[in-house]
């Protein structure tokens, strides 16, 4: 028997303690269902998808005020596909399109600073959402308008970062047993950053890749580990130890950490990062974007978190589904509802 089939076999047969492990990563939770591994799981063995995809986590107020920006005359909302669909208070940015509001897709944020050279009547507004893994590229859109002279660019930034996150999931019923380390955000973070949270709170974290096989060998490990302190870096190809100095430095350069809202979660102490004072000209209005509305019944904050899983929501399958979502965790591609429903997984 191979060291991979004995991987299999343990994790089918797994008859210890129940274990709950939770992935804070949208491509994990998208890999998880296309490779179908809750199905090669013993039932003692739970996985939990928590909030790690941007899209998910972004609030109302930040939805709102894109929605308020596509309206205004000569400006242009730039944004990536997801988020085109994501409800505010009142509307989603395709809503306000619809309307006659001004909103394009963009595929690449470098895109957004040939708009704005290419068209100066216009203000453009770049929707900068995310987490350790694109504020890099944020920081380098920025730099490129500063460089070019561009004025007419500006940011509308909801930028998480993950350590305290985690450590919020923790402190608030999470019941966690082992985290599925984000793969690319530790590409940037490196794989040190998890080492405090492991020791505070004595549960075992293993950075991961996205292919099946490296993912069934992360929750072996991390079963393993239950009960135990630790940081392991299966994903060596690409995360180091220290992480990227490169793209932490130009992310330092532009951006300084500040609290931030998390939806369902409110506001968390030292999650996010903003612009920089120095750079307040480029921002949209980033600042004080805290308010939450979630749409009726919808269960999207107990699911980032890991209290319920999606299909407990009672609007799940039945009136939000994906051609008609309610959350925004269905409407992600990353998001769990969405991967729970396209893979028809029922745990």
């Amino acid at each position: 028997m191979s060291d991979f089939e004995k991987i299999i076999t343990f994790l089918r047969e797994y008859d210890g303690p129940d274990v709950r492990l939770m992935e804070v990563c949208g491509t994990h939770t998208g890999a998880i269902a296309r490779n179908g591994i809750p199905s090669m799981l013993s039932p003692h063995i739970h996985l939990i998808s928590g909030p790690g995809c941007p899209v998910c986590v972004t609030v109302t107020a930040v939805i709102d005020r894109l929605v308020e920006l596509a309206e205004k005359e000569n400006t242009v909302v730039l944004t990536f596909g997801d988020l085109i669909l994501v409800k505010g208070t009142a509307k989603s940015l395709a809503d306000a399109k619809a309307d006659g509001g001004h909103v394009e897709m963009v595929y690449s944020p470098l895109d957004t600073v040939r708009m704005a050279q290419q068209d100066p009547s216009k203000e453009y507004v770049f929707a900068a959402i995310g987490f350790e893994t694109t504020t890099p590229v944020y920081a380098m859109v920025l730099q490129e308008a500063i460089e070019k002279n561009i004025h007419n660019l500006k940011l509308l930034t909801s930028l998480k970062t993950m350590p305290n996150v985690i450590r919020w999931v923790c402190e608030n019923g999470g019941n966690i047993d082992g985290f599925i380390a984000p793969g690319h955000v530790s590409v940037i973070t490196g794989s040190r950053a998890y080492e405090e949270l492991s020791q505070e709170f004595q549960i075992p974290f293993v950075v991961a890749g996205f292919e099946g096989p490296q993912l069934l060998a992360t929750i072996y490990a991390l079963t393993g580990m239950r009960g135990h302190a630790g940081v392991r870096n299966l994903y060596r190809e690409a995360v180091t130890p220290e992480g990227n100095p490169a793209a932490q430095e130009m992310v330092n350069r532009y951006f300084e950490p500040s609290d931030a809202s998390w939806r369902g979660m409110g506001t968390i102490a030292g999650s996010g990062m903003t612009l920089r004072k120095e750079y307040a000209q480029y921002d949209a209005g980033s600042y004080g974007l805290d308010e939450d509305h979630m749409p009726a019944g919808c269960s999207c904050a107990s699911v980032l978190t890991g209290k319920i899983s999606p299909v407990q929501c009672p609007l799940f399958g039945k009136s939000c589904t994906p051609d008609n979502a309610h959350g925004a965790c269905m409407v992600s591609t990353e998001g769990s509802c969405y991967n729970y429903f396209i893979s028809g997984r029922k745990d």
